[in-house]
């Protein structure tokens, strides 16, 4: 009679990397991105569904359950009979392997400040002085999330390489602003026509300017975040990207973390609402002396949504694809 050994460590998923995706938030409406696993979860990591963005690879992942469970105990001597969870807690940790604007602006922890191209002679200001004046996108040709038209004499103001953030004048209103994704919540409203251009995530970086037949139509290198633009949104060009210690504002955004499998199975953890529990921190990996390369580190803590299947109150699905013929 032979015995059949079963080897275990065969059966656990196998990865290298971890990649992220990102989703936007309705901060108004407390409305998050979900992720349905059972329709999507197979997804090609280069094009994940729409609206999810794809944030690249990160390193150092690690998540942790701060769920607290006590027991309730009854009689004399006291037996546990039941147990109950006194506190629901979970939080995310890694660090993204590269600096884009959306990777800047979540590690942040709040508010990112788009670096606006300032009018000559400006005070200088520590998050980016008055800007040149923004210019309007036309009324009468429609633009794409992934080109603008403009007025011809307006788009020769740009240049090719050069990044733009696109929405709509500062006209004094308070609450979350920022199209697509909410870049700020305005408790005191400023005087900054160009407010709302500062602080949005709807920025792209210019691939071509027409000429000829095609002049005013500026082609952006990706869609932007918010899709089309509307014709009461503005271009301002920008330089850089700033973010401050403090300020009230958090960041909060829909996450989904994929671990994919070297044997063809896959780990997804979707956390419907992460928010920034610590401000901007970076991490140091020494390559060959003198060089180092500089990693920003992200640190969130998850937020409740109800599951409408059977209304219960979670902070994350995990889910899991075997393999084709992997026992279950």
């Amino acid at each position: 009679m032979s015995t059949v050994m079963q080897d275990t460590d065969a059966m656990s998923p196998v990865m290298r990397r971890v990649r992220a995706y990102f989703a936007p938030v309705n901060r108004a409406a407390m409305q998050a991105t979900i992720f349905d696993p059972a329709q999507s979860a197979a997804f090609a990591l280069d094009a994940p569904p729409a609206p999810w963005v794809d944030l690249g690879w990160i390193a150092s992942f690690t998540r942790k359950c701060e769920t607290k469970v006590e027991p309730v105990r009854t009689g004399a001597p006291a037996f546990t009979q039941l147990q109950t969870r006194t506190e629901v807690d979970a939080t995310v940790e890694f660090r993204f392997e590269s600096w884009r604007k959306l990777q800047l602006a979540l590690a942040a922890g709040t508010q990112q400040m788009n670096l606006l191209k300032p009018a000559s002679g400006t005070a200088a200001e520590g998050s980016g002085g008055t800007a040149i004046a923004a210019v309007a996108l036309s009324s009468t040709v429609a633009s794409t999330a992934t080109v603008l038209q403009l007025a011809p004499t307006d788009a020769d103001t740009f240049s090719v390489g050069e990044l733009i953030a696109v929405d709509v004048d500062y006209t004094g209103e308070t609450g979350y602003v920022g199209s697509g994704v909410s870049g700020a919540y305005v408790q005191t409203a400023p005087t900054d026509v160009d407010y709302v251009r500062r602080v949005t995530l709807n920025v792209g970086r210019i691939a071509v300017i027409g000429s000829g037949t095609t002049a005013g139509a500026v082609t952006l290198e990706a869609p932007l975040l918010a899709g089309a633009p509307t014709s009461a949104m503005k271009v301002n060009g920008l330089v850089g990207f700033c973010d401050r210690e403090g300020s009230s504002f958090f960041q909060e955004w829909s996450a989904l973390f994929v671990m994919d499998g070297e044997q063809g199975d896959r780990v997804l953890f979707h956390y419907p609402r992460l928010q920034a529990m610590q401000g901007s921190a970076e991490v140091e990996d020494l390559l060959t002396a003198p060089l180092q390369r500089i990693r920003l580190a992200g640190a969130f803590r998850a937020l409740p949504v109800k599951d409408t299947n059977d209304g219960e109150t979670v902070l994350c699905f995990r889910s899991y694809l075997p393999a084709a013929l992997r026992e279950i």
